[in-house]
């Protein structure tokens, strides 16, 4: 079991990503999916999902999402796509990276290891001053 490091939470329960592989499948996740499922969704993607361009606009999409953990992880998709499919459309994603690291709170940390992640995968140089 792994445990968090405040008392009063439940310990965490790591489970492994769902596949989607079916454009359906994500819509209809997107449609009447609840926080914890749009939470994981840009994850999975990231992960499996076939079509890159495809995974990189529904991250694009959650990142819009008024759910501060949504977006985050909508973000940390953008680095599991550049980890599996070695590319991402840069003027796009750049400005949602910038956005989150000045305005996430809670979690900024998971913004700066997603942006020094795609730097590393793809060979950016997106806001080292910011984060180094």
């Amino acid at each position: 079991m792994i445990s968090n490091s405040q008392s009063d939470s439940p310990p965490l329960i790591y489970q492994p990503l769902p596949v989607l592989t079916k454009r359906e499948d994500v819509e209809k996740l997107l449609t009447c999916g609840s926080i914890e499922e749009l939470s994981i969704l840009s994850l999975a993607l990231g992960e499996n999902f076939p079509n890159w361009k495809y995974a990189q606009d529904i991250c694009i999409l959650l990142s819009e999402h008024p759910d501060e953990r949504v977006r985050a992880n909508a973000c940390l998709g953008f680095a599991y796509i550049a980890r599996t499919q070695g590319q991402l459309e840069k003027y796009l994603i750049k400005p949602i990276l910038l956005r989150e690291l000045r305005t996430q709170i809670e979690f900024r940390w998971r913004i700066e290891d997603t942006i020094q992640d795609i730097n590393f995968y793809l060979n950016w140089h997106l806001a080292h001053k910011h984060i180094n």
